[in-house]
Order: structure tokens, then sequence, then C-alpha cells
């Protein structure tokens, strides 16, 4: 018996104890709301920032923030690990924008539909990416957007279309620069950033809106069979199949293309003097259009999720809407991010903030395409990097590698019984 009395003794000091770390100290009434996410660096000291002063806006609410690894496939294991086995903490979660119907069909954040966010207020794009069953489990934070490099000491404009980029190319390279055209085209998810561009730019896409694999259409063979000429005719370099960003950025930033492909983080690392050929002699554009299709920018970036088993999810909700507010969006641009506020590329505020103008920016997050918005994307990823990359290095024509691509695509969908998920999810 008095063991027992001591086991419950035990017991309800570790109760106490657990309260007590919840509530940030014993004395402390203050609900505790845990953010995981990127914290280090400069973003560390934004978000610092930021939290500070919603702790004041809130007095009742204490934010503890939660380092976790940069990597973004670290972090997606470690979110997985804690969701898995049902934990309440974190609460709120910094999501890569094809992370967030995954986390949603398992059941793992919290439609955010109960709160009512005004979707109108983002770009499209955004609020599509984040959405699984017509509801919308993730607040955008901040974009990221493939876009065109191009020099401007070597041309007047940037290229209008596809054809343009081309004969911009030939003549480049008649004039000694020896790369038309840098990208990624490694086997990892960067090759199909790639990809979605040029498909876009030939009005082709890789799911339907009925979650069919389509990306065998005529459209998307053009796409393909464009990115591989682009390689044979020598206007980009047979290296670049082993390249990921900073590979193509240094081969631009040397001198060494013509243009480039990548994200808005290259321009003010290529901006400083001592470390680039082509400080202040180039641009950036959204990347071309082509026949039947229109500019393409596939979206990256970052949303704000809620930890669907987390003990206060209204405070949780106010730590989201906090952050995706527009000054703190306004502020956190100067790390190279851009908003996905629509309103905030009307205010002059961010022209001073950007290192892109202002209504160059605004032209490519329009042109913002997804992903495709399905808890299956990465492994419909995986199949199609495989037929791409065959393709590119010369082993398979384009039209059999995306027949084989779209077969495989479509057995994934039909194993996993996607489309009856969100068919249930849409009737409840």
């Amino acid at each position: 018996m008095h063991l027992l009395a001591a086991r419950r003794v035990v017991s309800i000091v570790l109760c106490v104890l657990a309260l007590a770390c919840r509530s940030g100290r014993g004395d402390d009434r203050r609900s505790v709301v845990t953010f995981a996410g990127s914290a280090l660096g400069a973003e560390g000291q934004v978000l610092a920032r930021q939290v500070e002063r919603f702790e004041r806006a809130n007095p009742d609410i204490h934010v503890l923030v939660q380092h976790t690894p940069d990597d973004a496939t670290q972090r997606h294991q470690l979110f997985v690990q804690w969701l898995n086995a049902r934990a309440g903490e974190p609460d709120v979660l910094q999501l890569d924008v094809v992370w967030t119907p995954e986390f949603a069909a398992a059941g793992w954040v919290l439609p955010l539909n109960r709160w009512h966010p005004v979707a109108g207020d983002f770009f499209p794009a955004t609020i599509a990416a984040n959405t699984w069953a017509d509801s919308l489990f993730a607040m955008p934070w901040w974009m990221d957007v493939g876009m065109l490099y191009w020099r401007t000491d070597r041309f007047r404009a940037a290229p209008a279309s596809m054809d343009e980029l081309l004969t911009d190319i030939q003549g480049a390279r008649r004039t000694g620069i020896p790369y038309g055209i840098v990208w990624q085209g490694a086997r990892f998810e960067g090759l199909v950033t790639c990809f979605l561009e040029y498909l876009g730019a030939f009005g082709g896409r890789i799911m339907a809106e009925d979650g069919r694999i389509v990306v065998d259409s005529p459209e998307a063979i053009r796409a393909l069979t464009f990115m591989r000429g682009l390689l044979t005719s020598g206007a980009t370099p047979a290296e670049v199949l082993t390249w990921h960003e900073e590979e193509s950025r240094f081969a631009f930033q040397n001198g060494n293309a013509a243009f480039m492909r990548n994200w808005p983080y290259a321009v003010t690392i290529m901006n400083v003097p001592r470390d680039s050929r082509v400080a202040g002699k180039f641009a950036v554009a959204p990347m071309p259009g082509g026949p039947g299709g229109s500019p393409t920018a596939t979206l990256g970036g970052s949303a704000l999720a809620i930890n669907a088993f987390t003990a206060q999810p209204d405070a949780s909700w106010k730590l989201v809407e906090f952050l995706s507010a527009p000054d703190q969006m306004l502020e956190r641009s100067r790390l190279g991010g851009y908003p996905p506020r629509r309103a905030l590329y009307d205010d002059p505020r961010l022209a001073d903030v950007l290192p892109i103008p202002l209504e160059m920016a605004r032209r490519i997050v329009e042109r913002a395409a997804p992903r495709p918005a399905t808890p299956i994307y990465s492994q419909l990823s995986e199949l199609l990097q495989i037929d791409l990359h065959r393709t590119l290095s010369g082993q398979v024509a384009p039209d059999r590698a995306l027949h084989d691509a779209a077969r495989a695509m479509n057995a994934l969908v039909e194993r996993t019984r996607i489309r009856e998920l969100v068919a249930s999810r849409k009737k409840a």
C-alpha cells in the first residue's frame, strides 16, 4: 500500500511538472505554443523579432521556437515521426509547399475553415497548393518562384518566347559565351520544377482536374522534346544532367552562360562584385512561353499549418494569423522570399525590400504554378524524374519516356485510391 501511494504521489508530481513546463513556468498562466521551422541565421533573427511582437500583442500566449533541420528531407522525416505518433507538439509547423496535401490526407494538420481565412488575399497558386479536398490546410507564408536570369550586357530585353530564347542563345554563343542556358538537370525534384515550366510554356500539365496523370499529352511531349533539343544542340551543356541549383549559379555567375533558370536566392549573391563576373550585368524575367502555352514559374516556398493533435488550436491560429499578416511578410521578404499576399505588390515599401524591380516581381509571381496538390506527390515526382532523365540523357525518346511515366504514375494513383479518397472527403 505504501509503495502504491508513493507511486501515486510521483505520478501527481510528474503531471504537475509537465503542466508547468507546458505553461512556461510554474507560476505562469500563459498558454504555450510551440513553433517548428526555419530558425537559424537571418531567418531565426526575423522570427525572434516577430515572436516578441506577437507576445506583446498577446500577453496570454508564450511562443517556444523549436529548431528543426534546414534540410527539407530531414525536416519532413522529423515531422512525420512526430505526427504519426500523434504528438501534440509542435503546435505550428512550417511546411514545404508540396507537403500540405500529404499531411492533410493523413489527418495530421487541421483544416483552417473554422477561422475563416480570406483566401482571396493571396495569389491563387499559393492557395491551390495548400488546399486538399476543397479545404485550406495551411496559410501561405512565403513564395519561391522559378525565373529566367539573362545578361543585360548581351541583350536589350529578355526573350518573350521560346523561339526568341533559342535565337538569343545562338547569338550569344557566336560571341564566345560557352553555354546558352543552364538549369537543374540532375535526377531530383529540381528537374521536375524545371520541366513544369517548359510544360506550362507549351500548354501541358502533369495531372488533370479529376486526378488522372496526363503528362504524356502532345503538349508535354513537345515540352520535353524542346528540353532535349537544348542539350543536343549544345545550347545547354551535358554536365547540366548532374547539376543542382548551385552548379547552375556558378556557371552563370562566372560569366559562362547567357541565361539561367533558377530561384530568387541567386539575385543578391550574384550582385556582389568581388564574387561575381556578372554583378550589375544581369536581370530576371518570367520563363518565356511557347506555342499553345504561357510563361510559367514553378511555385516553391513555405506555409504554416496547425498540428491536428494540438491542445490549443485557437492560440496556434493566432500565431499563424500574426506571422502571415502583411507587416510580418514584408519584413520577411528582406531574406529573399516573395510575399504571397497580392496587395503587398501595390505597397511601395516592398520595392525597398526586394532585390529586383517590384513590377517584375509581380509579373513573375503572377505566373506561379503549383505542382499537383496530392498526398502522393513525392512518389509521383520520383517516378517522373526517372523518365525525364532517361530522355534528357539520350536513352529514350520523349514520347516513349512520357508514356512510360504516365503509365507508372497512373498505376500509383489507382493503387493508392487517391481519387476515391478526395471524393469521400469532399462529400464529408
